[in-house]
């Protein structure tokens, strides 16, 4: 017996692998700060919770292959808050958005084809492409102009008969940029001078910082047809552990595909979608007060570390995440394993997670990390001062693998 190409082909996490490395330093008695996972600590919406915690039914049944039309309804009624007008069978709801993106992967794309993604990405889109049977096609983004999209030349070059989409996250996981309007149109005639669709990861589109709003793949007319957006209430209302997704297109071939593929699957989560159902009928103060909250929390990270001058970083505007490039420091994984293994400061360390897993270029991202700035302000200046004394004490300690620049 052997295990198959595709189970070995699949990349271990870099936001999870050091995790033993974790257990360990907390069995010394060491603190950590863990910016390394997308987890928020912001509560929970109470409606959200209520709601699942109302159920009175005697059976849970097994509930539509598409979701509960409640739900779909509540997030036609989301979307409209963004001017964007959709109808009710133009949402499905998945198994939170890991689902999502790889029903859009497995609609647009045949076995051995490829799909086209700016690096640094999410790292488990390799993985969804790798269970697809899909290749990633991979165009490089640079800290140095806030990784936003390169020149079209670069992605015209990224083509080949084989691609049938690209993959954007905005705003992003792990950049944090947000495209401009005048990127999504350079996209918008991307995929029409090459035939392909634009699958766009949405799901951070709340957190939007310095007054911008978000701009959505759907407001592009011109590719109706060719534009799926992935979404998720995980982020959106601190629901991570919910698990309730969607595909969202106009194209109705696209969303009769995706619905042969949730009914394989049978349904979605009944009780979290009751949950979505009831924080979808928040407010627009609920994401006002948690937005102002992250926008504090990146303003404490990002002042910080670019008061290091041998770090590349530019403002992030969305998400809650940074990659942050770092002069002095030759390999982020050395570096990661060493702020849990060989170093501590008044017994706190920190957890970062390594760049190059967030790349499918070979060698790429060695000098960077990423970080989350999940964590309350207080706790979040504290995992600054360590990190960067940490940063300092590292790059003394390796000088042999240290660069200027």
């Amino acid at each position: 017996m052997k295990i198959s190409r595709r189970a070995n082909s699949i990349q271990e996490s870099p936001i999870r692998k050091l995790a033993p490395l974790a257990t360990a330093a907390r069995g010394r008695g060491v603190t950590i700060y863990h910016l390394n996972i997308g987890q928020p600590d912001v509560a929970t919406p109470p409606e959200f919770l209520r709601a699942v915690g109302s159920f009175a039914g005697k059976v849970l049944e097994y509930g539509p292959s598409d979701g509960l039309p409640e739900l779909r309804e509540a997030m036609v009624g989301y979307f409209a808050r963004f001017g964007i007008a959709l109808d009710s069978h133009e949402v499905l709801i998945t198994n939170g958005g890991s689902e999502a993106i790889l029903f859009a992967f497995d609609v647009v794309a045949d076995e051995g084809e490829e799909i086209i993604i700016p690096e640094p990405f999410y790292t488990n889109y390799n993985g969804y492409a790798e269970m697809a049977n899909l290749t990633v096609v991979p165009v490089r983004t640079h800290a140095e102009d806030g990784f936003h999209l390169p020149a079209d030349e670069a992605l015209d070059a990224a083509v080949s008969p084989r691609t049938r989409a690209i993959l954007v996250c905005s705003p992003n996981n792990p950049t944090g940029t947000v495209l401009a309007w005048e990127e999504l149109e350079r996209l918008a005639a991307f995929v029409k001078r090459h035939d392909l669709f634009l699958i766009a990861d949405e799901v951070y589109k709340e957190f939007t910082y310095d007054g911008r709003r978000h701009r959505s793949v759907l407001e592009l007319p011109e590719i109706r047809e060719r534009a799926i957006v992935v979404d998720s209430i995980s982020k959106r209302f601190s629901a991570c552990g919910a698990r309730v997704g969607a595909v969202i297109s106009r194209n109705p071939e696209v969303m009769s595909s995706v619905l042969k593929f949730g009914q394989a699957r049978l349904c979605p989560p009944t009780l979290e979608q009751l949950g979505a159902i009831a924080a979808y009928r928040l407010g627009e103060s609920y994401f006002e007060a948690v937005r102002a909250e992250y926008q504090r929390r990146r303003d404490v990270m990002y002042e910080a570390l670019t008061a290091d001058p041998g770090i590349v970083l530019k403002r992030p505007r969305g998400a809650f995440y940074m990659i942050v490039k770092m002069a002095g420091v030759e390999d982020s994984d050395d570096f990661a394993r060493w702020l849990l293994e060989d170093f501590s400061l008044a017994g706190d360390t920190v957890m970062v997670a390594p760049a190059g897993g967030f790349y499918a270029t070979p060698g790429a991202g060695r000098d960077e990390v990423r970080m989350a700035y999940v964590l309350e302000v207080s706790k979040l200046e504290r995992a600054m001062e360590v990190f960067l004394t940490g940063l300092e004490r590292y790059r003394a300690a390796r000088p042999a693998v240290a660069q200027a620049g």
